[in-house]
């Protein structure tokens, strides 16, 4: 997709008509690669920083960055934290948090190792190998 001329230039047409482009995980790579986050502070999986960059896009390892009606989440559990967000934004905050209540989003991971700056080498290095 990143490639393909045709495919960029859907995003960059329908980024002109939504309330909110959003993006979760390496999806943001796709519009950063359609020149919609040149410039701007954006985040993505910790593997695909360096790929988001060269599209022009600042990367910050936060779960969740806005900008105006730009929305990016880090990888694919930060989704939900976007998703939340997004229902706050679209309706009001208790029927966002009625949303997270209902899906029962409330979470506890076995380990603290879901960031790079929180996993030890060894963790980083079986990700990478996994990845």
């Amino acid at each position: 997709m990143l490639a393909d001329p045709a495919f960029l230039d859907w995003v960059r047409r329908i980024h002109a008509g939504t309330r909110f482009t959003t993006s979760v995980c390496t999806g943001s790579v796709v519009l950063g690669a359609a020149g919609l986050l040149k410039g701007l502070t954006a985040t993505t999986h910790w593997a695909a920083t360096a790929e988001l960059e060269s599209h022009g896009a600042v990367y910050t390892a936060d779960r969740v960055v806005r900008h105006d009606r730009l929305i990016t989440a880090a990888g694919v559990s930060s989704g939900i934290d976007m998703a939340v967000r997004l229902a706050a934004l679209l309706t009001d905050e208790v029927t966002a948090q009625a949303i997270q209540l209902c899906t029962e989003y409330d979470p506890q991971p076995p380990f603290d190792t879901g960031s790079v700056e929180k996993a030890p080498a060894e963790v980083l290095a079986r990700a990478q190998e996994l990845g």
